[in-house]
């Protein structure tokens, strides 16, 4: 398989998983949007990281997206190259918004974008590529598709559909100072749970595709889970006391992903968000990105 391109450019957003009860199942694409520029040099790997995670991150085949674009370009059988990486994120790290599914997803459509043959890194190749990386498609499905999805893996690998997503929905996005590792976030989790929240779960799971479709009205009932938001409220207090006060309040507020940002599915009101700013929260109202990592067309002219 031959490169066509020396370079391309890639977006792709920031994403919440889980959404309250769909646990390693529901996504929802934010806008909030990483561009990574990705180039075929002769010569090593160098990655260069402005915005989130500049300073921290590695610079060279062990930065993710790399490990990403070079995953992708074995898979078709490309010529071995270096790679000149320059990544603009816009994604909080560390927050439970994404941000590894992102640079996995946008490493693996840079190199698509680099091919001949595009289609030999079809959507269902990129997922199942992704979901390799990531080890679960949750957060990798909206961040390829856009708008929220349903994810799940079987035998034959990671799929994913879209769900209806009602045009007025307006998420909004409470980020904090401190970060948790997702492994963390998974470590204080149960390996088994009782029969009557499992059920409990798969019901509201189930309620929140109507609600997310258009029945806003089923939101609060929609959005409860006992599969893993009070196992991990010790890890995060300031996060679970958020949610409480928002419920309390009649907002449909959810950990984002493995936290510690908190969704919200709604429009906070002006006062509501102010008061959460001075107690530190960074109030996002970034909207749903209904498309997910595509190609920045190079510039003409």
């Amino acid at each position: 398989m031959r490169l066509a391109r020396d370079a391309v450019t890639v977006r792709v957003p920031a994403t919440s998983a889980n959404l309250g009860p769909g646990f390693d199942a529901l996504g929802l694409a934010l806008g909030v949007w990483d561009e990574v520029t990705v180039r075929a040099v002769d010569g090593p790997t160098r990655v260069r990281v402005r915005g989130e995670g500049a300073g921290e991150l590695p610079a060279g085949e062990d930065h993710l997206v790399a490990r990403a674009v070079r995953a992708a370009l074995d898979h078709v059988g490309a010529p071995p190259t270096g790679l000149e990486l320059t990544c603009t994120n816009a994604v909080p790290h560390g927050r439970g918004m994404g941000s590894s599914a992102a640079a996995v997803v946008a490493g693996l459509v840079a190199a698509r974008g680099l091919l001949a043959d595009p289609g030999a890194l079809a959507n269902d190749v990129v997922l199942a590529l992704a979901t390799a990386l990531e080890g679960h498609p949750d957060n990798a499905a909206p961040a390829l598709l856009g708008g929220a999805t349903v994810a799940w893996v079987d035998p034959a690998g990671a799929h994913a559909a879209p769900v209806p997503l009602a045009a007025a929905l307006e998420p909004t996005v409470l980020v904090p100072d401190g970060r948790l590792l997702t492994t963390a976030a998974r470590a204080v989790l149960p390996a088994e749970v009782a029969h009557a929240d499992a059920a409990f779960n798969a019901g509201r799971a189930a309620l929140l595709v109507l609600a997310l479709g258009g029945r806003t009205d089923l939101l609060m009932a929609a959005t409860e889970d006992r599969l893993h938001e009070r196992y991990r409220a010790g890890a995060m207090p300031a996060t679970a006391e958020a949610v409480r006060a928002l419920r309390a309040a009649g907002w449909p507020a959810v950990v984002s992903g493995a936290g510690p940002s908190v969704l919200v599915l709604g429009r906070l009101d002006d006062a509501t968000a102010a008061g959460l700013g001075r107690r530190g929260w960074r109030v996002l109202r970034p909207g749903v990105a209904r498309t997910g990592a595509h190609l920045v067309p190079a510039p003409t002219g």
